[in-house]
């Protein structure tokens, strides 16, 4: 299994990549986009893609690129997401004039920031990469939030750890690849539909599901592209897509949906046992 991922080493989709399949080969890629033709062109087997944090919410990118693309969701990770604070070997934190990290990481991190008095934040591509602009440019003065082995990958020592507001700090991560895997057992269905813009629209939506007693886990609504103020809408339901139940509420949806469109069926992530306790 070759398993394709947006960052640098040390990100966490290459932790959510190897939780998945431990033995993988994996490969970085530039951008979210870059992750879908990798899988698409055959260079990558699957990819792998941060749909959600417990802290920050959704990742939005993600949810569309889904839309726009036709690759089958065939497995989803939970990873629990542990934030460092990275420099140079000798920094200190009354030193730093900088911090870099993805927009999530910032997000996830946001008590410790304003803590910090005198310091730039600043957004860039990735975690991972942040500590890798770090080493690169030699900034003696700049912070990367990362994963402590983002640390070890690129040379840099950890100022503080545990820096995100809440310990509880978990990312759900999706699986894609070219086909279905029938090997596995789905128990969790991702469904995008649209509806016509009329009273109860919603309401009818939602009923399929309630009806017939299964759990909507996620539910996001996301722009029309081209269609303004007209939305498509991000579904999760806990049972799969070869279920009965499942199979009649998709029927009754396409009744009166202008389209929908399942996103994959698959094993939902095991669940580990995070801490509980707010920092």
């Amino acid at each position: 299994m070759r398993i394709a991922y947006q960052g640098e080493p040390g990100a966490y989709s290459e932790a959510a990549a190897l939780k998945f399949q431990e033995a993988a080969d994996v490969i970085a890629c530039a951008s979210f986009e870059a992750v879908f033709a990798a899988v698409e062109s055959g260079r990558a087997t699957h990819g792998i893609l941060p749909i959600e944090n417990s802290i920050g919410g959704s990742i939005h990118r993600n949810i569309d690129l889904l839309g726009e693309h036709h690759l089958p969701i065939v497995g989803e990770v939970e990873l629990l997401v542990e934030h460092c604070l990275l420099a140079l070997p000798g920094a200190r934190l009354e030193t730093l004039r900088r911090v870099y990290s993805h927009p999530q990481g910032l997000a996830q991190c946001e008590q410790f920031l304003r803590r910090l008095s005198g310091v730039e934040i600043v957004a860039t591509y990735d975690t991972a990469g942040s500590a890798k602009l770090i080493r690169d440019g030699a900034l003696a003065d700049t912070a990367a939030i990362a994963s402590a082995r983002a640390g070890e990958v690129f040379g840099l020592d950890v100022v503080a750890s545990g820096i995100q507001d809440y310990a509880a700090n978990i990312t759900r991560f999706v699986v894609i690849a070219r086909q279905d895997d029938a090997t596995l057992t789905p128990d969790k269905t991702t469904i995008l539909f649209a509806l016509s813009n009329e009273p109860g629209a919603l309401f009818k939506a939602l009923s399929v599901f309630a009806l017939r007693d299964i759990d909507l886990t996620k539910l996001e609504s996301r722009p029309v592209r081209g269609r303004p103020w007209e939305y498509m809408f991000y579904a999760d339901v806990n049972i799969a897509r070869q279920d009965m139940r499942c199979a009649r509420a998709v029927v009754h949806l396409a009744e009166f949906a202008r389209w929908v469109r399942t996103l994959g069926s698959y094993s939902r992530a095991a669940e580990d046992a995070p801490p509980s306790s707010e920092k």
